[in-house]
């Protein structure tokens, strides 16, 4: 019975986030906003090197303030290890990878040395054909690697329920690590790992984390990103 009562609520998450996602109102901090511009013109004045977070309401801690979100509990624990890095908040609700792809040319005005590519759940939830949704995410992965070929890529991987069918889930979940592995580029398995069914780390609307949940998040991705970093660091370092 637990079982299935988790997975109700998981369904109820993916469901309304593919749906209530699109709204994008401007009374709830994190929504629908791309905060990124002033970021990047405040980066271009340091040395530090960036990572960029570019995706949709996940990335930009909808419902929640900024700091709440998991990038900046990426950027609280990289200010305690002292490493020089600054993270970049380019989350909007609502995006898909369509929307993604269209706006992502600013974005790379700034030089990026990390790209978390999060974008992909909106597509499988509205059912968008997944061949659209792989070409979106790998001219993303193309046009990045063209602006730097030095710029570590991290792909954040996502799954739906199967209301779309048994094929449609399967294809969309390898989706991810078949873009992973022909780019060579790194793979969270699941964003929302620990979280996505759990109705006590996600907000009231059953859509998206809590301050807990990203605190969770956060650490899914510094599973994936955290060895980048610390390697980056002592190869930095030693060549001092």
């Amino acid at each position: 019975m637990h079982k299935v009562l988790k997975f109700s609520y998981f369904l109820a998450f993916l469901v309304l986030f593919a749906c209530g996602e699109g709204k994008k109102q401007d009374n709830t901090s994190g929504e629908g906003k791309d905060e990124s511009t002033e970021s990047i013109q405040q980066v271009e004045s340091t040395n530090e090197k960036v990572i960029l977070f570019f995706g949709n309401s996940l990335t930009a801690a909808y419902g929640l303030e900024t700091e709440q979100g998991f990038p900046n509990l990426i950027q609280q624990r990289i200010d305690s290890l002292g490493l020089n890095y600054t993270v970049i908040n380019s989350g909007l609700s609502g995006e898909t990878t369509s929307g993604g792809l269209n706006r992502l040319d600013w974005v790379l005005n700034q030089d990026v040395d990390i790209f978390v590519l999060e974008l992909g759940a909106n597509d499988g939830l509205r059912g968008i054909p997944l061949d659209k949704s792989r070409e979106n995410l790998q001219k993303i992965v193309d046009a990045v690697q063209e602006k730097n070929p030095e710029t570590i890529i991290i792909l954040a991987g996502m799954q739906i329920p199967p209301n779309m069918g048994l094929e449609y889930t399967a294809e969309f979940r390898g989706m991810y690590s078949d873009l992973a592995e022909e780019n060579d580029i790194l793979l969270i398995p699941f964003l929302l790992e620990g979280v996505a069914g759990e109705p006590e780390l996600n907000l009231e609307d059953g859509i998206h984390p809590t301050a807990e949940g990203q605190k969770i998040v956060a650490e899914n991705v510094w599973d994936i990103l955290g060895p980048v970093v610390l390697e980056e660091n002592e190869t930095e370092t030693s060549q001092d």
